[in-house]
């Protein structure tokens, strides 16, 4: 099921630049498989039918997190973000501090002076980095005791990701972006052996996505055409929703491949799965990237509407099963 798989790669601690535990994990999982693996230099990892596969399936590894920027004299840390994510949307949520020897250390995301009984500006203190710090799990009140916990400036810190699969079908988590369309491509890499046979064929987990140059580099010089698998957008102003695939047309960085768009939406047509051809807005994916670093390929991007994105993300599993059986209608007609 596309949601287990899900479920144990959400639990996985993956910032941008914190990625090899989840490539390892995935790389365990599909060991047994007769079919190409390679990690790239920067970590990514290309799994494919042949060596030189000709439409390759790109998804995501790599979420949202922070590192330390500063050790405080009262012991708390100060925070810079990896990736862009809304600071209030953060507030109030549990982490967890690595350090370089792999020790981890609990803690929470809060306001400086955050007690409403002492503090009479903590409705309107804008919530900002520079106003944000993590309360150590740990009894640290200097500089010299952090130091003395092994935490250093340039440690990761994870947010927990909070998932639930509810009974209505929904899910919540926060990094369904994209660990929602991974899920579904390491789903179909394990249990459609079928759908691959003969099929020159390539899965793309990228490591960089959430910082901008995720897959600038690393996918194979044969490609003729990438399809992005990643979160759709649910908001104000746009079609899509939790229970279909969006298919984009465009985002900030222009159109999409007007002829993979239009198959798409004729394959999606076809087998009766539910759809939204959608613009998003405020956007870039893991296909915008490779088309400025000069990739010579057609893109197409979809994905299952996620809410909130970028905060306490939710999807449900309809518009994940759309998104999975899109995935496998463009390999078999391919």
């Amino acid at each position: 099921m596309t949601t287990e798989i899900l479920k144990e790669l959400v639990a996985i601690d993956s910032p941008s630049g914190y990625t090899e535990d989840v490539i390892k994990h995935i790389f365990g999982k599909i060991k047994g498989k007769s079919l190409k693996k390679r990690i790239t230099n920067k970590g990514a990892l290309l799994v494919s039918t042949v060596d030189d596969p000709e439409l390759v399936v790109s998804g995501h590894i790599d979420t949202l997190g922070a590192m330390v920027s500063a050790l405080n004299s009262n012991g708390t840390l100060t925070l810079t973000q990896i990736g862009g994510w809304p600071v209030p949307s953060f507030e109030g949520e549990y982490v967890t501090v690595c350090t370089a020897k792999k020790k981890r250390y609990r803690g929470t995301f809060i306001l400086k002076n955050p007690a409403a009984h002492v503090n009479r500006e903590v409705q309107s203190t804008k919530r900002e980095m520079s106003n944000m710090c993590v309360r150590l799990d740990a009894e640290a009140g200097s500089v010299k005791d952090l130091e003395k916990l092994g935490i250093c400036i340039g440690d990761f810190v994870f947010f927990d990701p909070r998932f639930e699969l509810t009974d209505t079908g929904f899910i919540k988590s926060r990094f369904l972006d994209d660990k929602a369309c991974s899920a579904a491509m390491l789903d179909i890499i394990l249990n459609h052996k079928s759908a691959l046979k003969n099929k020159s064929i390539g899965f793309y987990f990228s490591n960089f996505e959430e910082v901008g140059h995720g897959a600038t580099s690393g996918i194979p010089k044969s490609t003729k055409e990438l399809l992005v698998a990643d979160m759709g957008v649910v908001g104000d102003g746009v079609a899509g929703d939790e229970y279909h695939v969006s298919i984009c047309a465009k985002d900030s960085s222009g159109p999409y491949d007007y002829g993979v768009r239009s198959r798409l939406v004729s394959l999606a047509r076809k087998n009766k799965i539910p759809y939204k051809v959608d613009i998003f807005p405020y956007y870039g994916s893991d296909g915008s990237a490779a088309l400025s670093a000069g990739y010579d390929i057609r893109v197409g991007l979809i994905g299952p509407g996620v809410s909130a994105s970028h905060g306490v993300e939710r999807t449900h599993t309809k518009g994940l099963q759309a998104t999975k059986n899109l995935i496998l209608a463009y390999i078999k007609e391919g």
